[in-house]
Parts: C-alpha cells; sequence; structure tokens
C-alpha cells in the first residue's frame, strides 16, 4: 500500500511513529495540538544511548513500518563493507601488485633516505650555490668603489658625450607623447640586438649592459651624466663574473642617484601607464642600503592644514611605508593638541604587508582640526620608542614628522628624550605650498642628526620620502669594511620576468675625500645586486626520491619560507615581496610553532609530530605523520627544513641492466599496445635534457618515445634513475593487466575503469576507453587520491568534483565515475614502502542502485518487499526512499551516494547544499570536525574603482567664492592646485593608476587577496550512533555509521517532513576575507630575529648636512601665464629635477 503523500506539520501515518515521546515533555503532541507559547521551534540535537534509543523506534504492538534498528543498519553497513572489500581485491589487484614486486626483486634496489645526511647535503649545495654569487657581488662591489673614486666630476658633461644603451628608449620611441619623443633626447643610445635566452625568459644581449633610469628624474642632469659616465666601467666586470660563473642570472647596480645599470641588456618591461620603478624603492635595494628601522611617523592633523595639504600628507605617509620592510618597525599617529595612533595599532609594529595595508587605510580617515602640539607629537613618538616590551627592530630610531609649519621649536621635549646622546634621528617634512617660517623644522632635523624635507607638490612625494636612507647609511659608510657583509632578501617577484627570486645585496661606499686631511666621505653610493631563481635552488633538493608527501623546504630569519611546495603565489605584488610564513604554507600547531623558532635560531633538530595536512585540491584535511628534520645553511640567514612520512624512509631503485628487458618494456609505452594492455600516462618529468616538455600528454608522450629512439635510459644527457624506475613501472604495471584485469569482466561488478599508479611516473588505466574519460593529474605525485591513498589506510573514496556554482553533472553514456583507491604496501626485508597505488571507478547510476540493495531487507535475489501500515517490519533504502534518506558521505562532507535518484546529480558536492539539517547535526554529534584557514596566494578580481566619473584624487576644489577672490589668486593654495594640475595634465595617469598596474603588473586583471578556507575531517566518532533532530513537528531521527577500512559514512535519516526547522547552514567554499584580525594579531607577534647585524651610530659621522630649503611665494606674473597657458590647453612640459644632495657631486 503507498505510503500518503505528506504536509509539512503532519506526522507518518501509523503508531510507530506517533509513540515516539515528545523528549523532555512527556506524550509528544499531535498533529493539530498547539506548542507552549515559546517562541518558534529551534532545532535543538539530543543525542540518545543507543540502548535507550532503540526500543523507541519500533513500539511494542506497533501495526505500521518502523525506523531501521541500530542492529539492522549495522548489517546494511556490514553488507557495503563486503562488497567493497570484495570488488577491491578482485580487481584492485593490491595482493597481486605485491607478489609482481616480489617476483620481479632482481630488478630494483630498496634504497634509504636518511634525512640528517639529506638535509646536510641540500643545504651544503645551496650554500656552495649563494657562495659563488657572493664572490661575484665582492668583485662587483669593490670595483664599482675604486672606479667611482678614480672617475674625475665633469661639471660641463653633455647627454651627446654619453653613450649607453638607455632600456626604456624603445617603448618611448613608440610612445608619441614620450618625454623625451617630445623634447628630442641628445643622449647617444645604443641600438642592440638580442637573443632569446630560457634562463633569463628574456631576449638579451650579453655584451652589453642596459640603464634604466626612473621617470621623475631627468636623464640630462648632471647628476645622473656623471654616474652614467663612471658606472659603464662595470660593464667588463660584468662580463668577466658571468664568464667565470655562467650560471649567474641579473646582475644589477642601483644607484643612490636612481640608475640602475642591469646585465645583461634587455629591454625594459614597459608598463601600460607610468613606470613608477625606481630601485630605491626595490625591497632588495633597501635591505641593502640601511640597517633595520624602529620608526614613528607622526603627522599633523591641526587645523590650518588646508584640504589639499592633507591629501598630500597622506600619500606621503603611505609612500613613506613603502620604504620599510619586514625587518622594519613602524607606528603612525596623528596629532594637534593631543596624539593618538590613527589605527588600532598601539605600539610599534613589524612593516609587514598586512600591517602596512592596516596604517594606509587608516591613514586616509586623518581629519583636521584643532590647533598645532608638536609637543603632544614628539613626546608621543619618544614614548613608542621607548617601550622595551614590544619586539622591535632595535637598530635605528627615527621619527618622522609631516606638518605645513609651525613655531614651536620643542627643545624641551628633545633634552628630555633625546640628548646629549641624540639616538634617535628626527627627519621633518614641510608639506604643500606656504608662507610659514620653516626655520623651526630645519632645527628640529639638524639638531637630531636628521635631515629637512620638503613637499611643495604631487611630484616631490616619492623622491623626498625615499633620501632619509641616504642619512641611514652614513653609520655603514664609515663602519668600511665592517659593514661590507652580503645579506640575502626575502622572495620577491624579479622587475623583469625571471619570477620569484631572491636578491644577494651588498653596499657600495663612496671613498672619496673632499682633500688632503678632510674628512671621509660618507654617503652610500648604492647598492649591488645579483640575483638566484628559486628555481635554481630547488633544483639542488631531491625531486622524486621523497615519494609524493615528502618534500624540502626552507624559511628565512622572519619564518617566511624560501622554498616550500605551498609557495604557489597567484599573483605577486610587484611592489612587495613574497611573504608566506611556514605557519600559514601549512596547517599551524604548536609542534609546527617550535620547530620554526628552531630553525630561525639557527639549531639542527628532528621530530617526529602528529600533524593535519591539506589535500592537494584542498578539499580533505587528513591526520598524518611526519618527520621533521632541520639545520641551517651557512653564510646566508636561511635554514632548510626536510619533511618525510614514515613510509618515504626507504624508495625504489630501478636496475634495469638487461637492455633486452628495457626494450621489452619500452614497447608497452607505444600506443600500439594501449587496446591490449590498457593506456599509459607517464609523468611530465624531466627525464632528459633534450625532452621536449607538453601540458597534453599525448603529445609529450610521442616526445618521449621519439627521443628514446635516439639515446637510451644510460645516456649522459638523461636523469637515469627516473628512466630506469619509468621502464620498470610499465613493465610491472603490465603485469598487473596480465595477471588480473586482462580476464576479469568490468561491468559484472559495474566498473567504468582500473587503474594503477606509481611512483616512478606511471598510471595506466584499462581498458583503453576509459583514458578518455580520465581527468587525474598525469604525474602521481599531484594527484590528489595518490597522495591520500598513501597517508590514509584502507579505500579512499573520490567522488567527482563539484562547485556548487557550477551545473550538477550530467549522467549520460555511464561516464560519471567515483574513484576508489589503495595504496600497495611492500615489506621487502623489514623495510616497508609503498610505491604504487590501485584503484577502480565505480559506475555511478549502476553503484547508486547497487547501494539500495545493499542496504534493504532483501535477503538474496528475492522481490523487494514494501513496508506499509498493515505490515509488521522496518523501512529500507531500497523501497521506502520516499520517507528514508541513505547516503555515503566521505571523510571531507562530500556526498559519494544516495538512495534518492534525484540526488545523484550532487555527488561531489558538499552535503549541506544537499542537506543542510542533517549535516549540521552530523556536525554538532561530532562525526565531523572542522578546520579553518587562510590562504594568504589566493587572487581575486579587482574591486571597481570607486571615483568614477570623478576629478583626480586628492586635488583641491576650489569654489565659485574662491575664483571670485583676488586674494585667493596670489595664495599659496592657488599655485599648488596649478602645479597639481599641470602635473596631472601631463601625467594624466598618476592620480588614476593602480600601482600594481602602474608599476608594470602584466594583466592587472586579478589582485592578491586572503580566502578563507574550511575544511571538515571525521571527529572523535567511531561507534554506531542513533540520534534525532528535535525540531518539533519536523524532528528527523537518523543513523551514522563509519564503514570500516574506507572513508566514508553511513547515513540514515527521516526525509524532512518541512523546512521551518532550517538551522545553520555549514560552507565549505572558499570565501573573501580580510584575513585574521590584524590588531589581535600584532598583540601575539610571531617570533623571529631581525638581521644579526645593525650599523645606526658612529662617532665621527658629520651630521652637519641636514637639509636646507626656502618656501617661496608665487609671482603673480607666473600664475597668470599659468592661467593662460591652461585656459589656452597648452600646459608646458616642465623640467623633471634630480633632487640629490649636493655632496653627491665629487
Amino acid at each position: 500500500m503507498a505510503v500518503p503523500a505528506r504536509t509539512c506539520g503532519a506526522s507518518r501515518p501509523g503508531p510507530a511513529r506517533t509513540a515516539l515521546p515528545w523528549p523532555g515533555r512527556g506524550p509528544r503532541p499531535g498533529p493539530g495540538a498547539r506548542r507552549p507559547p515559546s517562541g518558534p521551534p529551534r532545532p535543538l540535537l539530543l543525542l540518545l544511548p543507543p540502548l535507550l534509543l532503540l526500543p523507541l523506534l519500533a513500539a511494542p504492538g506497533a501495526s505500521a513500518y518502523s525506523f531501521p534498528q541500530q542492529h539492522t543498519m549495522q548489517h546494511w553497513a556490514r553488507r557495503l563493507e563486503q562488497e567493497i572489500d570484495g570488488v577491491m581485491r578482485i580487481f584492485g589487484g593490491v595482493q597481486q601488485l605485491r607478489e609482481i614486486y616480489k617476483d620481479n626483486r632482481n630488478l630494483f634496489e630498496v634504497q634509504e633516505n636518511e634525512p640528517q645526511k639529506l638535509v646536510e647535503k641540500v643545504a651544503g649545495d645551496i650554500e656552495s650555490l649563494l657562495d659563488r654569487k657572493v664572490q661575484a657581488l665582492k668583485r662587483l662591489a669593490d670595483a664599482a668603489e675604486n672606479f667611482q673614486k678614480a672617475h674625475r666630476w665633469q661639471d660641463n658633461i653633455k647627454e651627446e658625450d654619453i653613450l649607453y644603451y638607455d632600456a626604456k628608449a624603445d617603448a618611448e620611441l613608440d610612445d608619441p607623447e614620450s618625454e623625451d619623443v617630445e623634447r628630442g633626447s641628445k643622449a647617444s643610445t645604443l641600438r642592440l640586438d638580442f637573443v632569446e635566452d630560457s634562463n633569463f625568459k628574456n631576449k638579451v644581449n650579453y655584451s652589453y649592459t642596459a640603464v634604466q633610469i626612473p621617470t621623475d628624474i631627468y636623464k640630462g642632469s648632471t647628476v645622473i651624466l656623471n654616474e652614467l659616465n663612471w658606472t659603464e666601467a662595470l660593464e667588463n666586470v660584468f662580463i668577466e663574473n658571468r664568464r667565470q660563473d655562467p650560471t649567474l642570472l641579473w646582475q644589477v647596480f642601483g644607484s643612490a642617484t636612481g640608475v640602475t645599470r642591469y646585465y645583461p641588456a634587455t629591454p625594459w618591461r614597459a608598463p601600460k601607464k607610468i613606470d613608477l620603478y625606481d630601485v630605491r624603492r626595490r625591497p632588495w635595494y633597501i635591505q641593502g642600503a640601511s640597517s633595520p628601522k624602529d620608526m614613528v611617523i607622526i603627522v599633523d592633523v591641526s587645523g590650518s592644514v588646508s584640504g589639499l595639504t592633507l591629501k598630500l600628507m597622506k600619500t606621503s605617509v603611505c609612500e613613506m611605508l613603502d620604504t620599510l620592510s619586514d625587518d622594519d618597525y613602524v607606528n603612525v599617529a596623528s596629532f594637534n593638541e593631543k596624539a593618538q595612533p590613527v589605527s588600532c595599532f598601539t605600539h610599534l609594529v613589524q612593516a609587514n604587508v598586512r600591517n602596512k595595508k592596516v596604517f594606509k587605510e587608516a591613514v586616509q580617515g586623518m581629519v583636521a582640526k584643532g590647533t598645532t602640539g608638536y609637543k603632544a607629537g614628539f613626546e608621543y613618538a619618544f614614548d613608542q620608542l621607548q617601550n622595551s616590551n614590544i619586539t622591535r627592530a632595535n637598530c635605528n630610531k627615527m621619527i618622522m614628522m609631516f606638518t605645513d609649519g609651525g613655531e614651536d621649536r620643542v627643545q624641551d621635549v628633545f633634552e628630555k628624550y633625546n640628548w646629549p646622546n641624540r639616538t634617535v634621528r628626527v627627519f621633518t617634512f614641510s608639506v604643500g605650498q606656504h608662507n610659514y617660517d620653516v626655520t623651526p623644522l630645519q632645527w628640529m632635523a639638524c639638531a637630531n642628526k636628521g635631515y629637512y624635507f620638503e613637499i611643495p607638490s604631487i611630484g616631490a612625494i616619492r623622491i623626498n620620502t625615499q633620501e632619509y636612507l641616504d642619512v641611514l647609511g652614513r653609520p655603514m659608510v664609515l663602519a668600511g669594511k665592517e659593514a661590507k657583509q652580503v645579506q640575502w632578501t626575502n622572495v620577491y617577484e624579479d622587475a623583469l620576468g625571471l619570477g620569484l627570486v631572491v636578491t644577494g645585496t651588498l653596499p657600495v661606499f663612496n671613498l672619496t675625500q673632499d682633500g688632503p686631511g678632510e674628512k671621509k666621505n660618507q654617503l652610500i653610493l648604492g647598492v649591488m645586486g645579483i640575483d638566484v631563481a628559486l628555481n635554481d635552488i630547488k633544483r639542488l633538493t631531491p625531486n622524486y626520491t621523497l615519494g609524493a608527501n615528502g618534500y624540502v623546504f626552507a624559511i628565512d630569519l622572519n619564518g617566511y619560507v624560501l622554498l616550500h611546495p605551498n609557495l604557489k603565489p597567484q599573483t605577486t605584488n610587484f611592489r612587495e615581496p613574497v611573504t608566506l610564513d611556514f605557519l600559514d604554507a601549512e596547517l599551524e600547531d604548536e609542534n609546527k610553532e617550535e620547530i620554526r623558532r628552531s630553525m630561525i635560531d639557527g639549531n639542527k633538530g628532528h621530530k617526529q609530530i602528529r600533524t593535519l595536512v591539506k589535500s592537494l585540491d584542498e578539499r580533505y584535511v587528513d591526520e598524518v605523520m611526519r618527520n621533521y628534520t632541520w639545520v641551517p645553511i651557512r653564510s646566508t640567514n636561511y635554514s632548510l627544513g626536510l619533511v618525510l612520512p614514515p613510509y618515504s624512509t626507504f624508495y625504489l631503485q630501478a636496475n634495469l641492466s638487461d637492455q633486452i628487458l628495457q626494450v621489452k618494456y619500452f614497447e608497452f609505452l607505444l600506443p600500439s599496445s594501449f587496446e591490449s594492455e590498457g593506456h599509459v600516462f607517464i609523468a611530465p618529468r624531466e627525464y632528459c635534457k633534450d625532452l621536449n616538455a607538453s601540458d597534453n600528454n599525448t603529445e609529450f608522450l610521442k616526445n618521449f618515445i621519439e627521443l628514446m629512439e635516439k639515446v637510451t635510459p644510460d645516456s649522459k644527457q638523461c636523469n637515469n634513475f627516473l628512466l630506469h624506475n619509468l621502464i620498470l613501472d610499465t613493465g610491472i604495471t603490465q603485469q598487473l593487466v596480465e595477471r588480473v584485469w586482462r580476464d576479469q569482466d568490468l561491468n559484472t561488478y559495474s566498473l567504468l575503469a582500473v587503474f594503477a599508479a606509481t611512483d616512478g611516473g606511471i598510471t595506466r588505466v584499462f581498458p583503453n576507453k576509459a583514458a578518455d574519460d580520465w581527468t587525474e593529474n598525469p604525474e602521481p605525485f599531484n594527484a590528489s587520491f595518490y597522495r591520500r591513498s598513501l597517508d590514509n589506510h584502507g579505500y579512499v573514496f573520490k567522488p567527482p568534483h563539484q562547485d556548487a556554482l557550477l551545473r550538477p553533472l550530467e549522467l549520460e553514456n555511464d561516464t560519471v565515475g567515483i574513484l576508489v583507491s589503495t595504496a600497495v604496501e611492500l615489506s621487502l626485508g623489514g623495510r616497508t614502502l609503498r610505491p604504487a597505488v590501485v584503484g577502480v571507478k565505480l559506475d555511478l547510476e549502476a553503484w547508486a542502485e547497487k547501494f539500495k540493495v545493499l542496504a534493504s531487507n532483501r535477503t538474496h535475489q528475492d522481490q523487494p518487499q514494501k513496508c506499509g501500515p498493515s505490515s509488521h517490519c522496518e523501512m529500507d533504502c531500497e523501497v521506502n526512499n520516499e520517507d528514508l534518506l541513505c547516503v555515503l558521505i566521505d571523510d571531507g562532507g562530500f556526498l559519494v551516494l544516495s538512495n534518492q535518484n534525484h540526488q545523484w546529480d550532487q555527488v561531489g558536492r558538499f552535503f549541506s547544499e544537499v542537506d543542510a539539517n542533517l549535516m549540521l547535526a552530523l556536525y554538532n554529534n561530532s562525526f565531523y570536525t572542522r578546520k579553518e584557514s587562510y590562504d594568504y596566494q589566493a587572487a581575486c578580481a579587482p574591486q571597481p574603482p570607486g571615483n568614477l566619473g570623478a576629478a583626480p584624487r586628492g586635488v583641491f576644489v576650489p569654489t565659485i567664492a574662491d575664483f571670485l577672490n583676488l586674494a585667493w589668486w596670489t595664495s599659496a593654495a592657488a599655485w599648488s592646485l596649478f602645479q597639481q594640475l599641470l602635473y596631472g595634465l601631463i601625467y594624466h595617469s598618476w592620480f588614476q593608476a593602480d600601482p600594481a598596474e602602474a608599476e608594470g603588473n602584466p594583466e592587472a586583471r586579478e589582485s592578491s587577496c586572503v580566502m578563507k578556507q574550511t575544511q571538515y575531517y571525521f571527529g572523535s566518532v567511531n561507534a554506531s550512533y542513533n540520534a534525532i533532530i528535535d525540531c518539533g513537528n519536523c524532528s528527523r531521527l537518523f543513523h551514522a555509521q563509519r564503514l570500516t577500512n574506507t572513508n566514508l559514512l553511513f547515513v540514515v535519516a527521516e526525509k524532512p517532513l518541512c523546512s521551518q526547522c532550517e538551522g545553520g547552514r555549514l560552507l565549505q567554499k572558499e570565501t573573501h576575507s580580510d584575513g585574521p584580525e590584524q590588531c589581535e594579531l600584532v598583540q601575539r607577534p610571531r617570533y623571529r630575529r631581525g638581521p644579526h647585524i645593525c650599523f645606526d651610530y658612529n662617532a665621527t659621522e658629520d651630521t652637519s648636512d641636514c637639509g636646507r630649503g626656502a618656501s617661496f611665494p608665487p609671482s603673480l606674473g607666473v600664475l597668470v601665464s599659468l592661467q593662460l597657458l591652461l585656459l589656452l590647453g597648452l600646459p608646458p612640459r616642465p623640467q623633471p629635477q634630480v633632487h640629490a644632495h649636493a655632496s653627491r657631486r665629487v
């Protein structure tokens, strides 16, 4: 008899259902009864002990069908387990593959990974690689100092006297609006031919250097021409360095004047908009030019700060923050009568990317009001610098004050906090156009070993917010050889397209003296740098002997990774280094914090830990055992670590000396054998130097076969280990076909395919036609099923991946399948290893039907009997699918199988998207637990600009009353406005350019962002449980039980009566996030160490050069002329000026 249709709030017919007591409240109210007036029903999960719950499921004398009892569902679970195990034993071929390996024992040896020896060898190799770069750096730095010392300054030098290759010349010639095209450049620019070089990923010329000069610096100035003149001699040193070490990549000299000379020559990568590249703002230059800094920025926000001046101050602070690296500490405060931090940071914090972002956003909220109170600002800054209870740089201490002017010198504050030792430098910045006396600002800087700067307009911001580095470089220059120490940078993106690199840096000092007996020059000439590509360092690490889940990593003193398999930034900000902390590259726990601290301290160590790891597709989390071993890399700030699973202690090394056998096994790689032996995918590894890579595996296999017809596996141009293992695994997997797969009828058990994948790089899929629908990565080490099978015992189910936003699966031609895989564990002479994974691909529809039968009351092949109101039986998953929901869910919470036909196209989705109410119940009852983490390397679509249709950002717009007021036309505000307009007309993209795009980020279609990731995995519950989801008339019974030797959870539940009790929905999909709250994170900063050297003081330092300047009132004639030019639409192109200290002239 059919079960009657139900409506929301109605109970199922039959006394078994209505006899269930209403938990804790006496008899359960009937359908028409009213609930007590206690608000709407809430989903309360009540976990009942099985012994108490079972009697409730089938009341004595019940004449209707009932919810299955616990022992019934356990019986179904055993049937499912037996069916899965039986299929895997027959078709998986685990036991047979073990026998094949043993039968071929003479064809391979078992080698051991000795972690301590391995990590020490790799650390030594990296040290040797970097040491060769260090020697080249020292030769360059010494040569540069000698060349500059021997150079004779020329006051009358002209552009036509200098011959060099201008790296931006080609781009400027292509741009009709270019400054040099319009003005007519007089410089003698070389025209070069270039050849493609795969090492540089660029076209290069090995006979010349190239020169890049920032856009806002005039190439024809005397300072720049003299710089070009003496640095030309570096060309021969660059060339000689490459002759001695052909592996050298970019060799660069970054001058303190802004000139960059690099080798080999290559055209500059011109951005679409204005080129804002300035070598002095690059991470490697900043690190090499000065010691770490503790900086407090104070900003005058008194009422006298006009709208335009305040905008200039905000931009200046942001540019100042960009001169800081992760070795520096900073805080920003605003002041008028009182001082207060602009952000939530109440003390100095590390100047990392995320903290600087907080500052930059907070600075935009500053509002001008009140009166100027220098005393409040400086007292706040000194208090910040004197706080010794926090982590900080403990080196250069400085205060940067931005103001529009004032009369107070606050000498009493300096006497109290800074004199007589003057350990804190004070830099003052007069911002905007005004008529205030700047003498007090000059005095503050000169009396405190600092420097005074003027920022009258937007064009002066970049140059004047970075020249303080020259002052900080003085103690380094005076320290001489002691300060000539090579430092290695964080990872960052190379400006010329090399990818991720680290750079060795060495400062270059001015060794000249003004005359006999005169003081030594204390100017830094610049920084010498040599790049090392991360890929070159990776090549020194073992690739395939560590297994799929073993890896090498390295970190620096900040805990940032230099090497790590999870270091994969989706997009890189040209202006910032790539800073991924070790604890963010992996799932953080206390053991890893301890390992990280030990590595930063430069210690050796070894530790076995139980930890969580994400799957390669980031959908799953596994609890695994890992062995960590680490050593410092001598002569660097880096430390190297090795991670090995216990099963990767040993590995196979093929020994195919029999060439006849080599040929025999090789034939099984030929496509002509695929029809009988199954399709073979080979891992796209670098087997030989001349092997052409391809993303198409069929094409790659073709290239491989063609090469193997020319060379032997023992050829010197090939990796013999990789080739021998590949060919051995080809033969071994073929024997599996011969012994097991070929004689079996896959259709009998509704299998779409069987497969085997190996450490040697072979993936064999049988039958051949199944390869058409094979979507797994041909590199087993990069296949999620392979890596998870190694880490988990038993059978690992992997449903097809589905995104909630995509279309459901299309069940056509039986092509949708579910992978079931397991690792093959060998024990050879007491040594255990897992060299392969085997599995089957289930036909989704057929196994969904089989699942219903196995979870039913059928005994053999008898016809199912439907339970109804007149029968005495329990519901099952087959005949009562209108009332009973039966599902298999994997350990990540994804749907694998269901007895509901309409849910088949939702297989692979997170179960909360299928049945949110039930998934929440499973989570709340500890069947699942959750791990949340952040991905700091994600890429997101750029946010649309918020100023569309508006005037350029930061420009003060005068009112009609201002225009009618003659006094306004002669004011500083008008003068500054005209400067802004002129600059905007000439460089119209300055205000609108996105920094990433302006700096040359190729597409600017995506930007770096933070994504929050959530993974679910099995909780602590291993037993079988019955429970009730209490929701009044919408309550549901469910049973959940883990299937032994699998990653599956078997769940049987009543279908929901109605949806009014829907609780919260668990989310698994990656979501955009701002990351953890930075204001809370800085209260518990991660352990780090700064560089071991600090140069912030020298008794012989000459502080007399501390900046001079004068404000100048605008000329009425000039103003009128400018206004006429604006009205005529003929904006003049002012000569960009080089802001350089007069003392640079030698």
